[in-house]
C-alpha cells in the first residue's frame, strides 16, 4: 500500500533513479510510459506506485533536466 510519502534511491552501477511510495512487490505491473522510463502499477488500481528511470545520470547531464511524463502534486507529508 502506497503511503503517498517518495524515496528516491540510486543504483550507481545500473544507472537507475528509482522514485518510490512504497517498497516494490511481486504483484506490481511494469508499463514503459516514456522513454527508459518505466512505471510499477498497483495491480487492482492501476496507480503508479513507484518509478524506475533508466540511463538517469546520462540524461540529466546531457539535458540539465529531467521531465517525467506524469502529473504530481507537492504538499508536507503529515
Amino acid at each position: 500500500m502506497a503511503n503517498g510519502k517518495l524515496t528516491f534511491r540510486y543504483d550507481e552501477l545500473a544507472d537507475i533513479l528509482y522514485v518510490d511510495q512504497c517498497l516494490p512487490y511481486g504483484g506490481q505491473e511494469s508499463e514503459e510510459i516514456g522513454d527508459n522510463v518505466i512505471a510499477r502499477l498497483n495491480p487492482e488500481s492501476g496507480a503508479i506506485e513507484n518509478l524506475e528511470v533508466l540511463f538517469f545520470s546520462k540524461r540529466v547531464m546531457g539535458e540539465g533536466t529531467l521531465e517525467l511524463p506524469i502529473n504530481g502534486e507537492l504538499r508536507l507529508a503529515g
